[in-house]
């Protein structure tokens, strides 16, 4: 019998999946790959449904051979161990994303003289708007919320970017890009201080209030679906603190990053050339402790940043206060450094881990930013922010055109320097 072999991504089987299951059956014995949780999160939106069940839920269709795991966008580990005469999927990756994928299947199965079977791509209205009501259920405030913390399950490293307007976040949420048959898109949004105070024209002094803050999130949220981290700079007040955690949480953002300084805020790549005051470990642990106690669901996490290194207290500081936070409850600690060398960062991660495996170490590598993902993920950090790139990338664009303007006195030339209009229209959604 001639075996056959379909890759499968979703969590929501409709006819237009069993209709081509049943055509890959006819053609002989059918393998089907599952893809894993963490491919699909890096690839399209997060499974609803673990792999797991989407095992058992394939295992169950009249005409399914056998299941394997398929633990990367590119098929070729299973087609080489497997070999199939076939290889059937719809003709939608013909073009996208996908196309690379396709190009490597139709390589690997001229080796041994295996042939690509595609069908048409069911693209009906009814099948769309079940992938959108999918989508619609992820962005509700109790499914997101947890989201980050099941990341963090998964991955062994979580990518974070800056979002500070709607746009940002659709940027966030949709960009994606496909290497060596793997797909990478950013695992959630970072709601920064800093950018979000230099959308509205403010200096980053928390001048602006935890209700415009809100407002920012709540314009990302309603267009996207990723878990949201928010820089709650100090924290404040410990109890105001305690009611801007019910209220995160309520939202549905998933993590606080608060920071162990008092007075007013200076942003910390200042370092020590403002002033710049820590606060005690003692008062900052009563901080954590009551915002903890006032989380209502396991999944927001309340997140602590030591400043030690940035304000030169030494790397014993830095670890005094880490398992000081983490005992008072901290679900994480983010460790910040202004030098381009990393070797402070690197160090504070080996002595931490030395001592607490489990712990979530967060770092924003603004300064030392020749670090790869691989390289943290193997010192024992779970999430990188880029806190800032997409407003510093946006102004001098900006900036730009509006002198592009002024020197030719039309909007010609400034065209060439702009992204046209209905690509915009096609990143913003309908509804």
């Amino acid at each position: 019998m001639k075996t056959v072999y379909m890759s499968f991504s979703t969590d929501l089987l409709h006819s237009g999946h069993i209709a081509i299951l049943q055509k890959a059956a006819q053609l002989g014995e059918l393998t089907v790959g599952v893809l894993t949780d963490q491919v699909i999160a890096s690839y399209k939106r997060f499974p609803l449904l673990s792999y797991e069940e989407r095992v058992s839920m394939l295992e169950n269709i009249r005409g399914v051979h056998k299941v394997v795991e398929q633990n990367s966008l590119s098929y070729a580990e299973n087609l080489r161990k497997l070999k199939p005469d076939y290889v059937v999927h719809g003709d939608d990756w013909k073009s996208g994303i996908q196309k690379p994928i396709r190009d490597e299947v139709v390589a690997i199965l001229g080796e041994y003289g295996g042939q690509l079977v595609e069908y048409p791509y069911s693209n009906e209205e009814k099948y769309q708007a079940l992938e959108e009501r999918s989508r619609a259920h992820l962005s509700i405030p109790d499914i997101r919320r947890g989201r980050l913390r099941k990341l963090l399950e998964m991955k062994p490293l979580v990518s974070i970017i800056e979002a500070h307007s709607g746009i940002t976040g659709l940027i966030a949420e949709k960009t994606t890009v496909v290497t060596d048959g793997k797909a990478k898109q950013f695992d959630g949004m970072w709601v920064s201080s800093l950018c979000d105070s230099t959308a509205k024209g403010k200096p980053d002094i928390e001048l602006v209030d935890m209700s415009s803050r809100l407002r920012t999130i709540d314009d990302i949220m309603e267009v996207t679906t990723k878990p949201i981290i928010l820089d709650g700079d100090t924290g404040g007040l410990i109890e105001h603190f305690v009611y801007n955690v019910r209220t995160l949480e309520r939202m549905g953002v998933s993590a606080v990053i608060i920071e162990d300084k008092t007075g007013l805020k200076k942003n910390s790549l200042f370092g020590t050339e403002v002033e710049q005051t820590q606060d005690s470990i003692e008062h900052f642990c009563e901080k954590i402790a009551a915002g903890k106690k006032a989380v209502k669901t396991k999944e927001f996490m309340i997140i602590a940043r030591i400043e030690s290194l940035i304000l030169e207290r030494g790397m014993e500081d830095a670890l005094a206060r880490a398992f000081a936070f983490v005992k008072a409850g901290a679900d994480g600690i983010m460790i910040h450094s202004r030098k381009k060398d990393p070797a402070e960062i690197f160090e504070f991660c080996e002595k931490f881990r030395a001592k607490d495996a489990i712990t979530p170490i967060v770092v924003v590598p603004t300064s030392f930013n020749t670090v790869t993902e691989e390289e943290f993920a193997a010192r024992g950090v779970n999430i990188v922010i880029y806190a800032n790139q997409l407003t510093r990338s946006a102004f001098p664009a900006m900036q730009k055109v509006a002198t592009t303007i002024l020197e030719t006195h039309r909007a010609k030339e400034a065209d060439d320097l702009c992204m046209p209009i209905k690509e915009i229209l096609t990143l913003i959604p309908e509804e």
